[in-house]
Parts: structure tokens; sequence; C-alpha cells
């Protein structure tokens, strides 16, 4: 239950500024109509039965937080106390659609003054159970000290908020185009390259792979391979030395060498093409099958 008699001390907002977009949260979602602000009603979860002064009182401190915008869902903190290394937030839940709507569960923050998350804690949000159309419904929201982020003696103070942590979509795989390829190559086989980049499953999270682009077998002996370097990290890789296998359509091994790169970046998220090129002394087979084939880094 809140403490009626601390009230969280802020700075007139015009909106509240913990408001999230609900598609954020929450697929297909009715749009609310064309007002520029939304004051949202009390609702109190059915299993509360409370005094009529203490809804009064709820009453209150609802009627003071600031509106809405449109379609979007929102904590608000009202109150905090430390408790046994933790933090008990007292809140509302609130939204701005135009139906009533059943919430998910989704991770909470406590943040400082700065926007440094103090606290981080997964909460199930379904068991504020269904919440009415344009409401905000009063919840209380326990962090226990291992949701603590920050432990070295910061308090909280004026300008401490509750917000809700979103999980960012991973961005599309794109083409990491070196400077020079850009310069050489065609529009046309750019956007081929492009549009292959795109149309492929990305690599997992954290992999690095490689896929054959092309691989010829030129008039002086020496072969030329061009592979699209895969980069599922979330940032940027260099690659200083790389030690390539090739095996041509019979399944053997027909050339082995290591390649200097000069720290050669990939972008996060990216593909980026490179040619290797092969010398003839080094092939171990002078007619090569290249009508299926394969390259891949040398594990050690």
């Amino acid at each position: 239950m809140f403490n009626f008699l601390k009230k969280k001390e802020k700075d007139f907002e015009a909106y509240d500024e913990n408001g999230i977009d609900a598609g954020d949260m929450m697929d297909g979602q009715e749009l609310s109509s064309g007002e520029s602000e939304v004051f949202t009603d009390l609702s109190l979860h059915p299993n509360w039965h409370l005094p009529e002064e203490e809804v009064y009182v709820y009453r209150f401190l609802n009627q003071e937080l600031p509106p809405l915008r449109p379609n979007q869902i929102s904590v608000y903190g009202v109150d905090f106390k430390e408790k046994d290394g933790g933090l008990i937030v007292d809140g509302f839940v609130r939204h701005s659609l135009s139906k009533a709507i059943q919430l998910k569960p989704a991770t909470v923050l406590v943040l400082n003054q700065q926007g440094e998350v103090i606290a981080r804690q997964p909460f199930d949000l379904g068991n504020l159970g269904n919440i009415p159309r344009k409401s905000s419904r009063p919840w209380t929201f326990l962090f226990p000290p291992s949701s603590i982020v920050q432990k070295d003696g910061k308090t909280l103070e004026h300008g401490w908020r509750l917000a809700l942590e979103l999980n960012k979509k991973p961005a599309a795989h794109k083409l990491d185009l070196d400077l020079q390829w850009k310069e050489k190559l065609p529009e046309e086989k750019v956007t081929k390259l492009t549009q292959l980049v795109t149309s492929m499953s990305p690599p997992k999270k954290g992999e690095i792979n490689f896929f054959g682009l092309d691989a010829r077998h030129l008039e002086n002996g020496d072969l030329h391979v061009t592979l699209l370097i895969r980069n599922g990290n979330e940032k940027d890789i260099t690659l200083n030395y790389l030690p390539l296998r090739f095996e041509d359509a019979s399944g053997d091994i027909v050339a082995e060498g290591g390649f200097k790169l000069k720290s050669l970046s990939v972008k996060a998220n990216t593909s980026k093409p490179w040619s290797f090129i092969f010398p003839a002394d080094s092939l171990k087979a002078d007619v090569l099958d290249l009508t299926k084939w394969r390259a891949y880094p040398i594990q050690k």
C-alpha cells in the first residue's frame, strides 16, 4: 500500500515521460482516438477491497499524474522505500488505448535523475488483470537485492522514475562494402549483393561464418576466391590473419593458405565480401572442378 503521507517530488510534466508506444509491447493494438492528450481514470484491481478514504487518496494521486499521449503504456513511480537491501516501489500502470488491455511479462527499471539504471527486475504484468480503457491501476513493485544494479551507495533523489525496458528488435543484417569495392563494382552488382545479403538467414548471434560467392581458376594458374565474411556479433570485428582451406567438387583439399588482412574490419551485424588469391604454385591439383566448391577457415 502507498505511503500516503509521502508523495513523489516532481517537476511539472506536460506529458508522462515514461510513456512508450503500445505497439512496442503489444501486437495489433488499436490506436486511440485523435486526442492530443489522454488523462487516465483510476482503476483498482478487482481483488482490492479498500476503505473509501484509501480509494480517495489513490484517486487524488492519479489526478495529479501527467497525461499520456495517444496509444501509450506507462509505469509511473510515486513512492519508494528501501528494505533489506532491495526496493519497494509504489506506482501506477497506465495506458491510453481506447479498449481494455492485459499486459504480458516485462522488465521494469528504476532510474535515477541522470537516467542511470538503479534496479532491473522482470515482472508478470499479467497479474494486474484486465485494465480498462484509458485507465491507471495502482501497483507495488518489489525489487529484491539481486535486482539492484547500482551497489555503490547511490540513493534515489528528486527525479527518480520507473520505466519499462523494451527488448529491441535486432537490426536487419546488412551489406558492409569496403570503399574500394564501392568505387570499382558496377551499381547492378552492388544491388545484387545487397539483395543476396538481405535474403539470406542472418548468422546466429555471436557467430562469424563464411559464404562462398565466386571461385575462378585464372589463366595464370592462380585460384581467385570471393567470400562473404558474415558477422553475427553486436560489435565490429577485426581480422588480421585468416588461414583458409579450399575444396573443389571432388571434395579434395586443392588449396590452403594463410592471408594477412591488415586489420580488415567487418561492422556489427553485417556481411563483407572479400577476395583471396591462392597462388598457382600453392595448388595441389592442376585441374579444378569448380561446379561445386567450398572455402572455410582452418581450425587450429
